[in-house]
């Protein structure tokens, strides 16, 4: 994977009845959505099957820390910068 690859959490969401939340991996050409905490890659563009499994694995891997991110996020503020 690129040196560059950038990632965001979205706050936590709804979907189904269980709270969840979004992980967006992404660089200059390419990008992939995840969720947590079922810790998988939703849909990519232009990641190859092994670095979609890196970064499933990323995801449980760090899934305390992308937790307590989403949580920490406060829609409201963030709307209004």
């Amino acid at each position: 994977m690129s040196d560059s690859l950038e990632m965001s959490v979205s706050s936590i969401c709804r979907r189904d009845g269980e709270k969840v939340a979004y992980v967006e991996f992404k660089d200059d050409t390419r990008l992939a959505e995840g969720i947590i905490p079922s810790c998988k890659i939703l849909s990519s563009r232009g990641f190859n099957d092994n670095e979609i499994t890196q970064l499933e694995q990323y995801m449980k891997d760090n899934l305390d820390k992308l937790k307590k991110m989403s949580a920490g996020i406060n829609l409201f503020e963030a709307l209004k910068k």
